[in-house]
């Protein structure tokens, strides 16, 4: 398939561009500033549904587009772009992706219809540790009664403290490290035994750390098979993952754009900067650099959408190259801007935070290339 946006995916991508840059990097700053409860605008998010891009993903029978990952990653590009707020990855990827594929046939009906209406926010939880490793679960779940009880700690839940279901990921079976003994629950936060905290993150974005103390559950809650979820877990986190990395691409991109305008606009002993050889290699050799990681970017979200079980490699790729473009290009637009790329001022520096915090969601470009080597048996 030629790496290239058909012509609705094109629209789309505008659509999304044009309402937020209506709202652009002041969104994530009134969000930091005001130290805002929420963490995202409910307006904005009410605001994603009207245009449909909360449902993109969800299946047309529930209200949803009915359409793919490569759909949904314009969208993820532009919010990378605007570093916008919002719940689109926590529920509009990974809890539709989730529900989508394993909830039961009255789950689905009661649930997306729901999400799709901006009126549902989900949350996935899955990291205990320092870094990412869905394998290493330890939180377990043992059987009780006609149900289960959940014993355990995660961090870095994305959206945590909003969600009004938690997707979450324990052991009922096996050791941390072995990929069979796996469940995804389905956890209401407010059952007695959750407790929930709001982590500060870095980049402004919302994350949480959520406990759980013998929280019980019903048998209903599984979500999959008992002891069986390695396959659907490792599916819902490759559509986040190229969700992330498309975000990153947009992280990227924007970092470079503004970075441009700026060298062309900046002058020093009579000449604007941009005229110095040794600034325009840089400035290049980055251009390069994100035009290999948008085929990347792209060939992953299109391989999900035609072969997700044969995705996990192309994801990786994608994965690994877009933290470190995306990375490459903020670290470039901080130098190249001066002294100024280091004021609070100037949005570059909130764009190299966003960067640094989307790296390690769902496995930083080390996970991932070792990931693909263990894939080669290596």
């Amino acid at each position: 398939m030629p790496l290239l946006l058909t012509e609705e995916q094109a629209m789309i991508q505008d659509s999304a561009r044009g309402m937020l840059a209506e709202y652009g990097v002041k969104e994530l700053r009134r969000v930091r500033d005001t130290r805002d409860e929420t963490g995202f605008s409910r307006d904005l998010w009410k605001a994603f549904a009207e245009m449909g891009f909360t449902g993109v993903l969800a299946p047309e029978e529930h209200g949803g587009l009915g359409l793919g990952h490569v759909e949904a990653g314009v969208v993820m590009e532009e919010i990378g772009r605007n570093l916008t707020p919002s719940p689109f990855l926590s529920t509009a990827v990974l809890g539709v992706t989730a529900l989508s594929r394993a909830a039961s046939a009255d789950r689905r009906a009661d649930l997306l219809p729901r999400m799709v209406a901006g009126d549902l926010i989900t949350a996935l939880a899955v990291d205990e540790g320092a870094k990412h490793g869905p394998h290493r679960t330890a939180m377990r779940a043992e059987r009780a009664g006609n149900g289960f009880r959940l014993d355990g700690a995660k961090g870095y839940v994305v959206d945590g403290h909003v969600a009004d279901l938690l997707i979450v990921a324990a052991r009922t079976g096996g050791s941390p490290g072995e990929q069979d003994g796996l469940t995804l629950f389905l956890v209401d936060p407010q059952a007695k035994g959750v407790s929930v905290e709001r982590t500060v993150m870095v980049d402004a974005h919302n994350a949480a750390r959520v406990t759980f103390e013998g929280v019980e559950v019903d048998a209903d809650a599984v979500l999959g098979e008992v002891d069986g979820g390695w396959k659907l877990l490792e599916g819902v986190l490759n559509s986040g993952r190229g969700a992330v990395a498309a975000e990153m691409l947009g992280v990227g991109a924007e970092s470079f754009d503004r970075t441009v305008s700026y060298l062309k606009e900046r002058k020093q002993f009579g000449k604007l900067i941009g005229e110095f050889q040794a600034l325009q290699h840089r400035a290049a050799h980055l251009y390069s650099e994100l035009s290999i990681t948008r085929a990347a970017v792209l060939k992953a979200l299109q391989m999900l959408d035609e072969a997700p079980d044969a995705a996990a490699p192309y994801v990786s790729v994608a994965k690994a190259r877009a933290g470190s473009t995306a990375t490459l290009a903020v670290q470039e637009a901080v130098q190249m801007h001066g002294g100024i790329g280091m004021t609070d001022e100037v949005d570059v520096g909130l764009f190299m935070k966003r960067a640094r915090a989307a790296q390690e969601l769902f496995g930083d470009a080390n996970f991932h290339a070792d990931r693909i080597a263990r894939m080669g048996s290596y």
